[in-house]
């Protein structure tokens, strides 16, 4: 009985040591991805939604809608596709606020599009993806948060697009909130990959 004890507690042992290790291996890979602008010639500029607050961008919402537009003014893609649903909103949805701001900015309403119901990432990369390939669009340049950007991709990847990263500007970060939110992405990716849709 001692015997078998010590084998399952050397499994678990392994085990947590193999996940650390894998953990730790993507959250690199975030960091790695989180500096790398990849913008170039593709079909659609995906911004992905964040907050917005009674019909105004947040803060980090504004600064993910002004790389875009900087991106589209400079001929990177013909449409910009905005993200996200209502947040518990009953007004507003992130992907509106986007399309509202982007319109203010001289961006022409009939090239933006519209993916109004995600509730996550991975929920609006799969409706992305759908809106993606019934208007015959297979390439994208996603614009996110650094950290955010390497699942972002492999979502989107996972339906098949061709999937480039371009983080919006922001101060170069190592602290623990950074490394915090590389660490939550990571576990993010290994639950989607486990089949887990968070």
């Amino acid at each position: 009985m001692r015997r078998l004890l010590w084998i399952l507690f050397a499994l678990l042992a392994a085990t947590a040591v193999v996940g650390g290790l894998r953990t730790a291996s993507l959250m690199l890979q975030i960091d790695r991805q989180s500096s790398q602008d990849e913008a170039r010639k593709v079909d659609v500029i995906v911004i992905l939604g964040a907050a917005e607050y009674r019909g105004r961008p947040s803060p980090v919402f504004k600064a993910r809608l002004d790389h875009g537009l900087e991106l589209y003014r400079r001929g990177i893609a013909p449409h910009i596709l905005t993200t996200g649903g209502a947040g518990g909103d009953p007004d507003f949805t992130e992907s509106e606020v986007g399309r509202a701001y982007l319109i203010q900015h001289g961006v022409p309403s009939e090239v933006i599009i519209l993916e109004p119901a995600g509730e996550s990432t991975v929920h609006s990369a799969a409706a992305s993806a759908e809106i993606m390939r019934r208007m015959n669009l297979d390439s994208c340049v996603v614009v996110s948060d650094g950290y955010h950007i390497f699942r972002a991709k492999k979502l989107l990847e996972e339906h098949g697009m061709k999937v480039y990263g371009s983080p919006r500007p922001s101060p170069r970060r190592s602290d623990w909130r950074y490394w915090r939110l590389c660490f939550r992405q990571a576990v993010g990716y290994m639950l989607w990959s486990m089949g887990v849709r968070v």
